[in-house]
This record gives structure tokens, C-alpha cells and sequence, in this order.
């Protein structure tokens, strides 16, 4: 009987204390809110994909915290473009129906960016890219679509100038992949390179991934200073492999489409003294980013790839704008309206990659534009890459209508 009153008495104080700290953690929340990503997870891109990825991933880790103290779960979900706009565009209207997300991290192709953004329009769905560099992608005027990173027709421009001044180029051939990011910023270094009295002995594109014969051996027999290909590593390492097996001796550069580990894994020593430009500044640039490269470490096992930074940046602008619209609704959830316009307005934000601030069609008001010279034929070696220039560039102005 003593024991049934200490049971009892047990139980009595239990619901008091109880009482006392509220309800349990799971009645508190007020529901989820999901930051989607977008990049090639699988294929010959899956490389800077899953950089995207792990970027963002490792944000929300680390800076959910704020929104979770308003009542909401967080999470990351991650979903495989294949760097294909028709699967892009597939998987936009996938994660649409899913009213639960409320902001994308993407894409890594512009060419798939740019219909998938059509089908965020719809709701005011909020993109930041981490990577999206064609000039298409915010001179649409689009209010919900927003980039951390520079763009190609500057981007075309400093690779230009470099080839002038720094390699020293009086002629060029010029390769790209026909995609709208290859295409793109290989017209922009053309005609920049012109202006710079550099004469283009050849312009064309392929889509071909593994004999390169038909477009070397006409190249050889021109003799460039310089080859220039636009368009991203997986084709470019095969290309420059085989070119230098041809005997082909003009110095290479490409664009940040070259900018992957896998360059030199697959180019082998081939790669050795090539340059490209890029606007996703190597994570070791940065003072902010230290502690993210070992966190990166800790938990992944391995160093960042390029644009891991960029989406980590992609991912605290957004957790902050949807604490921002939290607020502003009162305790309520946002809608992805609210959400698109607290990114829209995102202004000296203190970054991985520097200070952010979007401009009015959400360029980066400022980017940073990097030329490295590879190192070594050894992948894990890829962070150490030597920097031979940085330029921060002010983004060019809206079109006037």
C-alpha cells in the first residue's frame, strides 16, 4: 500500500513538472520546411553535383538552428538533374507539388537552370545558384531567381584578357559543347579576344565525349597559340588528352567548367600547366572558409570541390530570409513569395566568398572572377592549385527595356 502512494505520488509529480515545461519537443513544431537542391548527382558531372550538395547540406547543419527555435524542422532535399534540362525541368515540377519547400540550392548547368527556373516562376519558388554563370539566368528579370557567382560575359572577358596579356596569345581556336553554358561563354571569350586583336583561326562546337580526331587534326594544322574550350571537364579532360597525344603544342584554357578534381584524374599529365578561369574563388582564398574546409573534412571525408562554398553561401542566404519571413508572418509559416522577396533583398550578407549583396535582378552585386594554372596530375592535389589572379568585378547592369 506505501508503495501504491509512492506510485501514485511518483506520477502526481511527474504531470506537475510536466505541466511545468509544456508539451514535448513534437507538439511544439509548427512543421517542416525543405531546402531543395539541384545538380547532376550521377554522370560524368556528379563530381561538382554532389559539391552543391554537401555545400548545402553542411549549412543547413550548421545554421538551422535559429529557424528551428521558431518551431520548424529543416531539412535538405537532394534531387539528381543528371546536368539534362529535360530531367530538370521533370524533377522542378516534382518538388512544386511539394508545398513544404520553400527554396532551391542550384543548378551547376545553365542550360538546365534556366527552363527549371521557368517552372519556380509559377509559385515564386526562391533559386540561388551557386554556379549558374550564363547571363541569361538573371537577365530574365526574374524575382525569385538569384546567383552567388559571377557571369560568363565577364567571365569570357578576363579569360580574354588573360590570354593577351599573360599568355601572351596572338591566335586562338576555340571549342565548345553546343550546351548554353559551353556555347555561351566560348562566343563571349571570342569576341573579347578580338577586341584584344586576337586572331580566332577556328570556332566550333561538338558534342562528341571520346575521339576528337576530326576537330584536332584541321586545329594542328593551324597552329594556334592558344586552344580555348568552353564547356565542362568531363569532355575537356578527354579533349585535352588526346590533343597534346597529337602533338598539338598551343597552351590551353577554359572556363570554370574545367574546374573539377576529375580534370586531372582523367586528363592525367596532360593537365599539368593548363589555365581556366573561375568565378568559384578555391575555398583556401577565403579567411571565412577555414573552418569550413576542415568541417567539410570532418564530415565528408574529403576536401570541397568547387562551388561547395558557393552553396554553403546559397544556403545561409536563404535560412535567413526564411527566419526573416517567419518573423514578418508573425510566427507563421512563409509562403514562397515572402521567402523570394526577403532573398531578393539580401544586402551586405557576410559570406563564405565575401560579402553578398543581390543587386535588382539578383546578380551578385560584386563577383569575384579567379585564373589558376593546374599544379599536378594527382586529383587530391586539386585544392592546391596555384592562383595567378583575382578580380572583383561589379555586375553588369540591367538591360534597359
Amino acid at each position: 500500500m506505501a508503495n501504491g502512494r509512492l506510485i501514485q505520488s511518483l506520477i502526481v509529480l511527474a504531470a506537475g513538472v510536466a505541466l511545468l515545461m509544456g508539451p514535448p519537443a513534437e507538439a511544439q513544431q509548427k512543421g517542416t520546411i525543405k531546402i531543395a537542391t539541384q545538380s547532376p548527382l550521377s554522370g560524368g558531372q556528379a563530381v561538382l553535383g554532389e559539391a552543391i550538395k554537401l555545400g548545402t547540406q553542411l549549412a543547413v547543419e550548421q545554421l538551422k538552428g535559429p529557424v528551428e527555435k521558431l518551431g520548424f524542422r529543416v531539412e535538405v532535399v537532394p534531387f539528381d538533374d543528371q546536368a539534362k534540362p529535360d530531367v530538370g525541368v521533370a524533377n522542378a515540377r516534382n518538388l512544386m507539388a511539394d508545398k513544404d519547400i520553400l527554396a532551391v540550392v542550384g543548378h551547376l548547368n545553365s542550360g538546365v537552370a534556366i527552363p527549371s527556373s521557368e517552372v519556380y516562376k509559377e509559385d515564386n519558388l526562391v533559386m540561388v545558384s551557386p554556379a549558374n554563370t550564363n547571363p541569361v539566368i538573371t537577365d530574365r528579370n526574374l524575382p525569385n531567381v538569384n546567383r552567388v557567382c559571377g557571369r560568363d560575359d565577364v567571365q569570357g572577358q578576363v579569360g580574354a584578357e588573360f590570354a593577351k596579356t599573360a599568355l601572351k596569345a596572338k591566335t586562338a581556336y576555340v571549342i565548345h559543347d553546343k550546351t548554353t553554358y559551353g556555347q555561351g561563354v566560348a562566343e563571349f571569350f571570342k569576341t573579347a579576344a578580338e577586341v584584344h586583336k586576337i586572331q580566332i583561326l577556328g570556332f566550333e562546337g561538338t558534342e562528341e565525349k571520346a575521339n576528337f580526331d576530326p576537330i584536332i587534326t584541321p586545329m594542328k594544322a593551324k597552329n594556334p597559340d592558344l586552344i580555348y574550350f568552353g564547356g565542362i571537364y568531363d569532355q575537356g579532360a578527354v579533349f585535352l588528352k588526346q590533343m597534346r597525344e597529337k602533338g598539338v603544342k598551343g597552351k590551353f584554357l577554359g572556363p570554370d567548367g574545367m574546374d573539377s578534381s576529375d580534370m586531372a584524374k582523367i586528363a592525367g599529365k596532360a593537365a599539368v600547366g593548363i589555365h581556366y578561369t573561375t568565378t568559384a574563388g578555391p575555398a583556401t582564398v577565403f579567411p571565412e572558409a577555414k573552418k569550413f574546409i576542415a568541417d567539410h573534412k570532418a564530415k565528408f571525408k574529403k576536401d570541397p570541390e568547387p562551388y561547395a562554398t558557393e552553396a554553403y553561401d546559397s544556403a545561409a542566404i536563404i535560412l535567413k530570409a526564411v527566419e526573416k519571413a517567419i518573423n514578418a508572418n508573425k510566427g507563421d509559416k512563409p509562403t514562397r513569395e515572402q521567402v523570394a522577396k526577403a532573398v531578393r533583398a539580401t544586402k551586405g550578407h557576410k559570406g563564405l566568398t565575401g560579402t553578398i549583396t543581390f543587386d535588382e535582378k539578383g546578380d551578385r552585386a560584386k563577383a569575384g572572377y579567379f585564373v589558376l594554372v593546374v599544379g599536378s596530375d594527382d586529383p587530391g592535389k586539386w585544392a592546391e592549385n596555384k592562383l595567378v589572379k583575382t578580380l572583383e568585378i561589379t555586375a553588369p547592369a540591367a538591360l534597359k527595356k
